[in-house]
């Protein structure tokens, strides 16, 4: 999984699983990488459920299927020309194409076909009353704190958020990477300027800023529509802080409902391709050797 935003989960979702969407620069370790690290998840999950059972609930030790890895998926998280436009052009950046294609993607509020994708703590949490459910919530936060501590050797704080400081460590050790890399900053430069030309507002034109930029615009949009959906959360999402994940509302939309902001969003995944065709092969297996080295650390 990645854990760059968490563009579609429900609160509840992040909560229980940490899980984020279908990003089209997901890491994908090797196979021997990948064996340890279903390992440290399912070690990860029984303590967890110990913790949990001490804390008087329930909670069934769950780890997610892992999806199977394809060559054409090696080849795009390598910035391989051909296999990311193939993607772009049905997906974009990853976005609403999680609403027009739910099941494909895995969208949350989707039951699967599967029922073996299904987290069957969702259905635990579901049963209890508005304040017990809360109450679930922070036991399984402080839990997954405990777990990680215990089986990982990390030294978190309690009322940490364990996949939250995932996140910051892995894109806190990419960004003083890539943006300090002279051949990088190069190619985001020339990118930025191709896309200015073609009318796009760049903002930020650090390397990771121009990898991550054509998500975030999208995901905010995203957001909007599912604030604008609810009346518990603000209109209006507060300043995204660095490093951090950023909470999207994920909207109800329908299929149709959502074809036509993942149209705009292809165009805007292919123009930034064309612009991006260099950087791109030269950024991706610099960032996904990082992240899975933070990922090993952090038991992901």
């Amino acid at each position: 999984m990645t854990r760059k935003t968490l563009p579609t989960a429900l609160l509840a979702l992040a909560v229980l699983c940490g899980c984020g969407g279908a990003a089209e620069t997901a890491a994908s370790p090797s196979p021997g990488a990948a064996a340890a690290a279903k390992d440290k998840k399912h070690q990860f999950e029984s303590v967890k459920a110990d913790c949990m059972k001490q804390k008087g609930f329930k909670y069934i030790p769950y780890v997610y299927p892992e999806p199977k890895g394809t060559d054409e998926g090696r080849r795009r998280n390598a910035g391989d020309y051909q296999a990311m436009r193939k993607y772009r052009e049905k997906y974009g950046f990853g976005v609403f194409a999680i609403h027009v294609y739910p099941k494909e993607l895995g969208n949350p509020q989707v039951k699967p076909d599967d029922p073996g994708q299904v987290n069957p703590n969702f259905k635990i949490q579901s049963s209890l009353s508005k304040a017990q459910s809360q109450t679930f919530r922070k036991a399984v936060e402080a839990c997954e704190i405990t777990a990680a501590n215990q089986l990982f050797g990390l030294n978190l704080k309690p009322g940490a958020d364990y996949f939250g400081e995932a996140t910051k460590a892995s894109n806190r050790a990419v960004r003083t990477a890539v943006n300090s890399d002279p051949e990088l900053v190069e190619l985001a430069t020339a990118m930025a300027t191709c896309l200015k030309g073609k009318g796009y507002a760049i903002a930020d034109t650090t390397p990771m800023a121009m990898e991550r930029r054509g998500w975030n615009e999208f995901s905010a949009q995203e957001d909007k529509l599912g604030r604008a959906q609810r009346d518990d959360v603000p209109d209006v999402a507060p300043p995204p802080k660095e490093d951090e994940i950023s909470m999207v509302y994920a909207p109800t939309l329908t299929p149709e409902e959502a074809r036509p902001y993942l149209t705009k969003e292809i165009k805007a995944a292919l123009d930034d391709l064309e612009c991006g065709k260099d950087f791109y092969p030269a950024y991706l297996p610099k960032e996904t050797a990082i992240r899975e080295r933070v990922d090993e650390q952090y038991g992901m």
